[in-house]
């Protein structure tokens, strides 16, 4: 993605700590036709000896698991929270709106997962992030409605190869950080979240 240096974050823990909280993320890779085909799909970021690795599932009759089977080379892209920028913020009238936002992509290559015991570790690796609770209640369910469940989905393991964060919050215009702050901390949850975000990198305090 474009990466001015204002924006770009290397802090590894931020990026991870984004994926955890926003976990609904798009997994993109190429069609048989070349184009662009994406799934929208809850992941799990797993942090191994080797590096990052993202846990997820898809339907069976979503075709996209054949895609990454033909060229395991995708992105998977995670949207923090986002919101307007009012040129209000400014003490002069030359300025025009913007848009503030975190996000994370990850270049990643694709492993399918298709072992019944192993699709199991990875659905109650994302039942533990979600609704740990409900875990009782699949092992509940017996192991002939498991697989029957399993049969209909395909998962896959994510190797994280090359990870970008940014961090947009206005870091190069310090003349609007106080009016930025206090505007979005009182606004909706996204803008909230952003207010959060702009006092831990130290903005507009």
């Amino acid at each position: 993605m474009y990466q001015p240096p204002q924006f770009k974050s290397d802090d590894r823990a931020l990026a991870a700590e984004l994926m955890r909280a926003h976990a609904f993320a798009s997994l993109i890779s190429t069609d048989d036709q070349g184009l662009p085909f994406v799934t929208h799909v809850p992941l799990h970021l797993d942090d191994r000896p080797g590096g990052y690795v993202l846990m997820g599932h898809c339907a069976r009759a979503n075709p996209h698991w054949r895609f990454l089977q033909a060229r395991p080379a995708a992105l998977v892209t995670f949207m923090g929270p986002h919101a307007y920028q009012s040129p209000r913020i400014y003490p002069d009238l030359a300025r025009v709106p913007s848009w503030n936002y975190l996000a994370v992509h990850c270049a990643v290559r694709a492993t399918l997962v298709d072992d019944p015991a192993a699709k199991d570790h990875l659905l109650k690796k994302l039942i533990g992030d979600h609704e740990p609770a409900y875990a009782e209640q699949w092992r509940g369910l017996g192991e002939e409605f498991a697989h029957k469940m399993m049969a209909g989905i395909m998962g896959f393991e994510l190797e994280v190869t090359t990870l970008e964060c940014k961090l947009k919050l206005n870091q190069h215009r310090p003349e609007s950080h106080a009016a930025l702050r206090r505007g979005y901390e009182n606004g909706s949850p996204d803008e909230r979240a952003l207010a959060l975000w702009m006092d831990r990198l130290g903005l507009g305090g």
